[in-house]
């Protein structure tokens, strides 16, 4: 007989969905959405629904392994947890003894969502006195754009947004990457509203808006101003709003005059006609509303980018609106006791970061000390990290000692000296926030771990004794490290205890209807059109619609490349489950007709795709979906799975963004040619 428990989807994914996992005889047989959950509502994506899949792979590692064959090649034999944890100290030790601690890094991110489990390893390496990681790959810049703007603050509850009249979706594949929120979106439209999406190219949710308009990548500010310009323009401004609720708005009108649909039309490729028509519907709408994604920070200016977006609400007073307003995250509402899990305490001082963007540099060039030990976990940078032929060259050091955990045998796995059993979020307790809604929700485990896998709080714990630490944290399971991080005085957490979430079900944290009823979280406590924070660091205090360019490629590679995510995909997750990776079908490249003609490239035809950094070889998509310039390869497969066992981060650069120290995955020049046969 089945029974149903609750349960949490793990997955950086905003929308953090409830679940029902059905089990039978102590084995997950399904998965489905919670119709209690009251933001996801029984609803899960496709990758989700195949997660038993994912739990019995036999790609799933259930025993601790050492390596026994070349690194790269996937060759190790079961060794017991005794000899693998006895080894990681011991080569900790020596490379302590002769590097320092510092030529130890962590390698970590979302690989789970799970506030207990992301964070488990950080106390262990402070106390270690490792490098730190600055974990930026993801959302560093976007968080820091919208920050200057606006603040490190609460955004926009996407279910208000059933009053909005028009909705903006910049940025986001929102059916295929918040897939919750568009119910709410399409409950808009029924009531009236509208739906626009700017993106570079022509994806699902573009597809289902009633308005596209597609823009070069790393054109965004320039577009964010062009509308302003009409909007101070034609005086569509809240002027009240602005006087109150804002700082630097006659500067700003000085700055939008050099940005004249005209001119945005030259930068962006969007019709200046298209410009003025949306900046007039979002000055007269009743309660404008933007879903700001990530697409937009993924450039060399992309912090700049997002900042310039999140100053159109406060020109006409969308975030006091009913159903108007931005979303960028939920997350910061979320003000658990963090430091029960981060304990920076622990860290000694001076100790070096090294920014996980550049993960191939540190492996390659870095020096005093050099990295001779890497840690992986929840992540897999083989795949997710750019450049990646120098992350490889970096993992296949014959002097660099790698452990990883992994509930799968995944591409980084293959260059490990040792890989330690994961346990998955089915088999371990943790409490999972959202950056997409307002629910926190626990969950425990619906059944026994598998194998001899554990949780990554178990691992960590177990290393810790071994080096004889006796801080309390090392002691702590994951119910009363739970405990610890619900002591907060955040007013968002009034009424929330640690009963009340034991019962499994999702809780609403004790946000205001409206988010924005308080003062914004810049300096000024305002919207902040000018910052005198940049403008202290020697940067523009402006919004500046300057594009982002690859320099490097300039002059010898003509086309620009973007890298978003693939409906069957979670950055590189799901690649294990073979009805999703065949549903995917073979990895492509959308190409322009105009730019395949010019080419000799015909749809459907394997071409190499390259530039300085690397190549990697896909089919060609011909189509119009993109604009002439720009190519599009959704992502993100292994690249086992891909011809020539290539990935696509061969072509992504280390460089960072403007703001954020974050990865301009979207900001490449590559060329295509036919694959030699």
């Amino acid at each position: 007989m089945v029974e149903f428990k609750r349960s949490v989807c793990p997955h950086d994914c905003p929308d953090t969905c409830g679940l029902l996992v059905g089990v039978e005889d102590g084995r997950v047989v399904s998965v489905k959405g919670d119709p209690d959950h009251p933001f996801t509502r029984g609803a899960v994506c496709i990758k989700v629904s195949h997660y038993p899949e994912r739990v019995y792979s036999p790609l799933r590692v259930l025993h601790p392994l050492k390596r026994t064959g070349p690194k790269g090649k996937g060759e190790f034999q079961r060794i017991s947890w005794e000899e693998a944890l006895d080894t990681v100290e011991q080569r900790y030790r020596e490379i302590t003894s002769r590097f320092g601690a510092e030529a130890i890094l962590p390698y970590s991110y979302a690989g789970t969502m799970g506030v207990v489990q992301f964070h488990a390893g950080h106390p262990f390496f402070h106390k270690l006195g490792a490098s730190k990681l600055d974990r930026t790959i993801c959302s560093a810049a976007v968080d820091a754009g919208f920050e200057v703007s606006m603040g490190p603050i609460p955004t926009t509850d996407i279910e208000s947004t059933v009053d909005s009249d028009l909705i903006i979706i910049w940025g986001s594949n929102t059916v295929s990457t918040n897939m919750h929120a568009w119910p709410f979106f399409l409950e808009a439209r029924r009531r009236g509203g509208s739906i626009v999406v700017i993106d570079p190219y022509l994806n699902r949710t573009a597809s289902q808006a009633d308005k596209h308009l597609k823009l070069r990548p790393g054109t965004d500010a320039a577009l964010a101003l062009g509308m302003m310009h009409v909007l101070i323009g034609e005086d569509r401004v809240d002027h009240a709003f602005v006087s109150e609720k804002t700082v630097g708005f006659d500067r700003l009108k000085e700055r939008v005059e050099e940005y004249s649909p005209s001119r945005v039309e030259e930068i962006t490729g969007v019709p200046a006609s298209e410009i003025r028509q949306l900046a007039r519907d979002y000055g007269d709408a009743r309660a404008p509303y933007i879903r700001v994604g990530w697409g937009p920070s993924r450039q060399l200016r992309g912090g700049m980018a997002v900042r310039t977006i999140a100053l159109l609400p406060g020109l006409v007073g969308a975030t006091h609106k009913k159903g108007g307003g931005i979303t960028r995250s939920t997350a910061r509402a979320f003000a658990f006791n963090k430091e029960a899990v981060l304990r920076e305490d622990l860290a000694s001082p001076g100790v070096r970061t090294i920014n996980m963007v550049q993960l191939g540099q540190a492996l390659t060039e870095l020096n005093n000390p050099p990295v001779k030990g890497l840690h992986v976990y929840h992540s897999n940078p083989a795949v997710v990290a750019p450049e990646s032929r120098r992350v490889i060259a970096g993992l296949e050091r014959d002097d660099l000692f790698t452990v990883v955990h992994e509930h799968l045998l995944s591409e980084t796995v293959l260059y490990a000296d040792l890989v330690l059993p994961a346990t998955t979020s089915m088999e371990s307790t943790d409490i999972y926030i959202s950056y997409g809604h307002y629910y926190l929700q626990m969950a425990r485990p619906v059944i026994a771990p598998m194998g001899e896998t554990r949780s990554t709080q178990a691992i960590f714990h177990e290393l810790a004794r071994r080096f004889s630490f006796t801080d309390d944290c090392f002691y702590q399971g994951e119910e009363e490290t739970i405990r610890e991080l619900l002591q907060t005085d955040s007013p968002y957490f009034e009424g929330i205890t640690f009963e009340k979430l034991a019962r499994g079900k999702p809780v609403r944290l004790s946000v205001p209807d409206q988010i924005f009823s308080e003062d914004f979280g810049t300096p000024s406590g305002k919207v902040e059109f000018y910052s005198q924070a940049m403008a202290g660091q020697g940067m523009d205090p402006l919004p500046d619609g300057t594009p982002s360019v690859d320099e490097e490629g300039q002059g010898r590679f003509r086309l620009q490349l973007i890298t978003p995510p693939r409906h069957q995909f979670l950055n590189s997750s799901f690649n294990e489950v073979d009805y999703l990776r065949n549903q995917a079908g073979r990895p492509t490249i959308m190409i322009h007709p105009v730019d395949a003609v010019s080419r000799r490239i015909e749809d459907e035809e394997l071409v190499r795709v390259y530039n300085d950094r690397g190549e990697c070889y896909l089919y060609a998509q011909l189509t119009k979906d993109a604009l002439p310039g720009v190519t599009v390869v959704e992502g993100l497969y292994w690249p086992r799975f891909m011809p020539m066992n290539q990935g696509i981060n061969q072509l992504t650069s280390q460089r960072l963004t403007d703001m954020g120290r974050g990865c301009a995955f979207h900001c490449n020049l590559v060329e295509i040619e036919p694959a030699e046969t």
